[in-house]
């Protein structure tokens, strides 16, 4: 008899017992990334009056995902809030490389020819339509291998949030980073410098010698060398809630400004410069296309509705547009 595989251990400990304080890292990530995808939407959802397009989808390799999807909404131009579960196998040159952050998913002298994952995670984007209101992007994300037996193997947390204006509102800036620097504090004081820093140079649009926007944190391969998995599971669960509290507030302030034709224009080319980090820099959507039985749909589901590339575009010296290059070329300390 076949030996059942990660996802069958899974299904079958969910039918029996549920999912509680008790249950592995790998069910409680799961459930806790699908009830905050249930609150995201629910109050972005009142900000817009619109409702989403509720998606539930399944992959036969294991695991499945809920695409939660609003376009051409009041406020929304595009938002899109995904949940992701994905059981698989891990060939051996992808545990070769993953071998260099992570030297205990396989023994140096022992390397298998395959190991069974699993990796979780909610991501969200909003691309408001009024260009004074700042896009937003967030993921956290779990990852754990499974040794032959079936016992955990190598396990990590990875994530962040980050907020792209089109025009920059100081005031914004400084109460979006404010607030992630409160939770990071909570948990560690060298966080939020650590993960500002990481963010910056990670949403780093190289060929255009500048960040792709304002920033916030990130971090990725967060494991025992950090922090204990409860630990490090209460930081990903405190920043993940912080999320809706802040964001909505700026969100509110700037939603009905009045805007020009010129102002939605430059919304226009600064979005053009988000799709080409997204596609040319972004390891996710990499991750994401290259894993066998992808749906690209969700995986592409950051991209604006519309964007547009002029030709030699350059903002008018001294002007708004000319400041928001200014500090995306040189990324600041906002608290």
């Amino acid at each position: 008899m076949d030996t059942p595989t990660l996802a069958e251990r899974d299904q079958q400990l969910k039918s029996e017992q549920g999912v509680s304080e008790i249950s592995p890292m790998r069910l409680r990530m799961e459930k806790f990334a699908k009830e905050q995808q249930r609150a995201i939407v629910r109050a972005l959802e009142e900000v817009d009056g619109t409702k989403f397009r509720v998606d539930e989808w399944q992959r036969k390799e294991g695991g499945g995902g809920i695409t939660c999807v609003l376009q051409d909404g009041k406020a929304f131009e595009k938002a899109g809030v995904g949940v992701s579960v994905v059981y698989g196998t891990l060939p051996k040159p992808a545990i070769l490389k993953m071998r260099a952050n992570h030297k205990n998913i396989a023994d140096e002298s022992n390397i298998p020819d395959s190991l069974e994952f699993f990796a979780a995670g909610i991501s969200l984007i909003v691309h408001p339509k009024n260009p004074m209101a700042p896009t937003v992007h967030l993921n956290y994300r779990y990852f754990e291998t499974a040794n032959p037996d079936g016992s955990p193997g190598a396990w990590w947390f990875g994530g962040g949030c980050d907020l792209t204006p089109c025009y920059l509102f100081d005031e914004d800036a400084i109460q979006f980073h404010k607030s992630l620097k409160e939770v990071c504090d909570k948990h560690d004081k060298d966080y939020y410098p650590r993960f500002k820093k990481w963010c910056d140079q990670y949403f780093y649009n190289k060929h255009r010698g500048e960040s792709r926007g304002i920033g916030g944190i990130f971090f990725d391969d967060l494991d025992e060398s950090v922090s204990d998995r409860e630990n490090l599971f209460a930081f990903v669960q405190d920043a993940l809630k912080s999320f809706v509290p802040t964001y909505v507030s700026i969100l509110n302030k700037r939603k009905d400004m009045p805007f020009t034709e010129q102002e939605k224009e430059w919304q226009q080319i600064r979005r053009g410069k988000y799709v080409e980090f997204n596609l040319v820099h972004d390891r996710g959507t990499a991750f994401g296309l290259n894993t066998p039985g992808a749906r690209v749909e969700s995986i592409l589901m950051s991209l604006p509705l519309t964007a547009s590339w002029r030709y030699m575009h350059e903002p008018e010296p001294k002007s708004r547009e000319a400041r928001l290059v200014e500090v995306l070329q040189t990324p600041k300390e906002w608290v």
